[in-house]
């Protein structure tokens, strides 16, 4: 009796998950264009205005009958955060529910206005993105009602993965699951095998010995999780990967693609025998493609597991390629600050 009322518990909680699926737009639909140029976009008028005070920010909130308090962190001309305000903040079902259990604090990630921050610390805007590593904008934090963080996005999620982002800490389940697992119940990988994984001519094949703890490697590398019917992995590898500039880059790497639920074995960078689906499952991983690169001794430098395409995934390459991550805190402040020149066939940089 007992376990037949807990299997019960069980399926009410996993239909109790995805309760909030309504959607206005088709995400396939969704196309986002990240050219460099002038946007201009407005912050929704029900975001908090703040003194940037985030406790006192937090304690407003759960007065007012909230789960807790959002940090977002962003900037002006961003294509990304073009499209959280324009494409999400405009569905009535995300607005609703986002308004009715969170209120929103905006931090510009190169404002000098100052923060006093969830523990009380005193940082400029831009200090405080930097000690966060916001190296994609928009990044979101969300804080529960004891300030403890539940839950952190990096960049940018279509509606669907968005609105399960809010139901996952505003009814508690990061109190008992990861966002990965939280995620795998509405949407469990399949039993049978999936499409075929598309294909690059850079990519390395098996088996995968990736171990660099002995002997650095003359390459950085970068290691794609993807899955089989995988519309965000198709745009991937479309303009993106086809993009001549951005080929001549990924060339310079050693690049491994993972199928992220398969049993494929892979030596990892810090030197461990393990499948592909436990290496994806130990690192978190919840969005597919999901990019990580690391250093020619195995050393993570970042990772990318939002909504990336062409401008911000060339930039990755050279951010690597051009070690900015050993002159900048963060991808987004190295992007705008250094100059950057157009790398391609033989003005690539030597790797040493």
């Amino acid at each position: 009796m007992i376990s037949r009322l807990l299997l019960l518990c069980m399926v009410l909680l996993a239909s109790d998950a995805f309760a909030l699926l309504p959607s206005e737009v088709d995400d396939s639909s969704i196309v986002i264009d990240d050219t460099p140029r002038q946007r201009d976009f407005e912050h929704p008028d029900w975001f908090k205005m703040s003194f940037l005070d985030i406790p006192a920010d937090l304690e407003e909130a759960i007065e007012e009958g909230k789960q807790g308090l959002v940090v977002y962190f962003g900037q002006k001309n961003c294509a990304y955060c073009e499209a959280l305000m324009n494409i999400n903040f405009k569905l009535d079902d995300i607005v609703s529910f986002t308004q009715q259990h969170f209120n929103i604090t905006a931090i510009d990630i190169w404002g000098s206005q100052e923060v006093t921050t969830i523990n009380g610390d005193q940082l400029s805007e831009k200090e405080y993105a930097i000690r966060e590593k916001t190296n994609f904008t928009p990044s979101l934090i969300f804080y529960d009602k004891d300030g403890i963080e539940a839950l952190r996005l990096r960049g940018y999620y279509k509606p669907y993965k968005f609105r399960a982002a809010l139901k996952y800490v505003a009814d508690g389940f990061y109190k008992q699951e990861s966002f990965r697992e939280y995620l795998l119940r509405a949407n469990p990988p399949p039993k049978m095998d999936q499409a075929e994984l598309n294909k690059q001519d850079f990519f390395s094949s098996p088996p995968y010995m990736l171990d660099r703890t002995r002997f650095k490697s003359s390459r950085p590398l970068l290691v794609m999780f993807e899955q089989g019917s995988c519309h965000a992995c198709d745009i991937m590898h479309g303009d993106p990967l086809t993009d001549g500039q951005t080929r001549a880059l990924a060339k310079e790497f050693e690049i491994v693609q993972l199928d992220m639920w398969s049993e494929m074995p892979v030596l990892t960078p810090d030197g461990r025998r393990i499948r592909a689906r436990e290496w994806a499952e130990q690192l978190g991983l919840f969005y597919a493609p999901t990019l990580i690169f690391f250093d020619e001794a195995g050393k993570e430098i970042i990772r990318v597991d939002s909504v990336t395409t062409l401008y911000r995934l060339r930039d990755l390459f050279k951010y690597v390629l051009l070690r900015g991550y050993e002159k900048e805190p963060t991808f987004v402040r190295w992007r705008l600050l250094q100059p950057q020149p157009e790398l391609g066939g033989t003005d690539l940089p030597q790797i040493q």
